[in-house]
């Protein structure tokens, strides 16, 4: 399968066309971008850790029921998937306090919460994606009641099993965001990427952290970061 035409280029990513118009090519870059967009620096080798962890993590996650974007990986960076419409919500779930939660609610980041919390923000990087509950959803039509519960069903199946998954490399899912696409037929799936950009992964025993929130923070040791989790991944 090969590219035609660009389609879109994100932060993260260029979407190509095919000769399939069913079909789209991803081709994962190595910008990093953080705070919408306002810093921004390059990450080597992130777009192949990220290409290959999204694709092994949908992969697991076909096997357990929830169904997705992904069709094939063509190569390190590229990879063949089923042209989605994005619903324009990205969807947070958090296991344990960090990050914005902490900020904003004035609590220490590494609370471990007895049950996972779920959050929606628009996703809108010129209003800088604010928050916003079901009933705004609804009100702005970015999705149906019957999607949202989809939504949110997917959200929490995802979380479960990834959670599992990433306890067996030692790894504790922190948080992370989710994106969903509709199929021609209306249907929902998982669509975008499950990486070290999207996840906040922090080692079991350490609590070092593992993720975007190194170049976030300028904490330095951020390519050695992504190169653990892969090196985990791939059972190295």
């Amino acid at each position: 399968m090969e590219k035609t035409v660009q389609l879109y280029e994100g932060k993260a990513k260029k979407v190509f066309a095919t000769e399939d118009p069913a079909l789209c090519i991803v081709s994962y870059k190595d910008d990093a971008t953080a705070f919408n967009g306002l810093k921004k620096g390059t990450i080597a080798g992130k777009g192949v850790v990220n290409n290959r962890m999204s694709n092994l993590m949908m992969q697991l996650l076909e096997k357990s029921g929830v169904p997705t974007h992904f069709v094939e990986e063509l190569s390190d960076r590229d990879t063949l998937v089923k042209k989605v419409a994005i619903v324009p919500l990205e969807v947070i779930i958090r296991n344990v306090s960090a990050g914005s939660f902490a900020k904003h609610y004035g609590v220490e980041e590494g609370i471990v919460f007895d049950e996972p919390t779920i959050e929606f923000s628009y996703k809108n990087d010129e209003l800088g994606d604010p928050l916003l509950n079901s009933y705004h959803a609804l009100a702005l039509k970015l999705a149906t009641k019957e999607e949202i519960e989809t939504i949110k069903k997917y959200a929490f199946k995802v979380n479960e099993v990834l959670s599992e998954y990433f306890k067996t490399l030692g790894i504790r899912l922190v948080d992370f965001k989710l994106e969903f696409g509709r199929l021609p037929d209306g249907s929902i799936v998982l669509a975008d990427e499950i990486s070290p950009d999207t996840c906040r992964l922090w080692d079991i025993k350490t609590n070092e952290k593992l993720d975007k929130d190194r170049f976030r923070r300028d904490m330095g040791g951020v390519e050695d970061a992504y190169k653990e989790v892969f090196k985990r991944l791939m059972g190295e």
